[in-house]
């Protein structure tokens, strides 16, 4: 019970700003950290749906509604995940060899591509979200924790560009059958929960996700040789685009 309890902490500490006690950094507290790391998808999606009756009460327009959904998630996370989609968009737009793609993706200098990256990403959000209304943002709220069971999945079963770094580390303390496991089943949990929300919109999110999946997967042996942390981040943030994109897509056209 106390390496679960371990690992608990140790995911939300690494892939959170929520206040955790103190948790030795050792191998066995890592064991089934991938295992949690979905859970901080559940937080953020209870605090989109909490935002989403708020700004009902404070009578929000369209601009600061969808502000506060696209911030949620940064506030969250502190932003881990927004940094990996940065450095891996430098890094994709170097043109660059394999090898000098994983350097920039290790440098802490953010290029032109990131600001860039950054602008569009974030205006696109802000556009999508500023769009969905009722149950499109009780399925999506449901994505924050698919996209994180997606992630960790990739951690166990994926091939890693490298022997160190996050997604090695990780990805050799893992018990892979345990989380592999848990992965499955809370995928599965958050498509049940979207499906019964609205299966149309459900399904529509769930088959953003897995086609962000499919193009993480292809593009990350073909560019770098396999996952890292930052390619980790790019895929989550992607994924939880591509789902809010398709949802908006859903509800207009079926």
């Amino acid at each position: 019970m106390k390496k679960l309890w371990n690992s608990f902490i140790t995911a939300f500490a690494m892939y959170s700003k929520i206040p955790m006690p103190k948790a030795d950094w050792e191998k066995e507290n890592m064991r089934y950290t991938m295992c949690f790391f979905p859970l901080i998808g559940v937080v953020i999606g209870a605090l989109v749906l909490l935002w989403s009756r708020a700004v009902l009460w404070l009578e929000a327009g369209p601009l600061l509604r969808s502000a506060g959904f696209v911030l949620i998630p940064v506030a969250v996370t502190g932003g881990i995940h927004l940094d990996g989609l940065l450095d891996t968009a430098d890094a994709l737009s170097s043109y660059q060899s394999r090898e000098r793609k994983l350097e920039i993706l290790k440098d802490s200098h953010a290029g032109a591509f990131a600001v860039i990256t950054a602008c569009v990403y974030f205006t696109a959000s802000l556009g999508i979200w500023s769009e969905l209304k009722g149950e499109q943002i009780q399925v999506l709220a449901g994505g924050f924790v698919l996209s994180r069971s997606l992630s960790g999945l990739a951690v166990a079963v994926f091939p890693g560009a490298k022997t160190s770094g996050t997604v090695a580390m990780f990805a050799d303390a893992a018990q892979k059958q345990w989380v592999k496991f848990c992965m499955y089943l809370l995928m599965a949990l958050a498509a049940v929960y979207m499906g019964i929300i609205n299966e149309k919109l459900g399904r529509a999110a769930l088959l953003g996700a897995l086609g962000t999946f499919i193009y993480y997967y292809r593009m990350s042996r073909k560019q770098f040789g396999g996952i890292t942390g930052d390619l980790a981040g790019f895929f989550l943030q992607v994924c939880e685009l591509v789902m809010a994109a398709a949802v908006y897509l859903a509800g207009k056209l079926f």
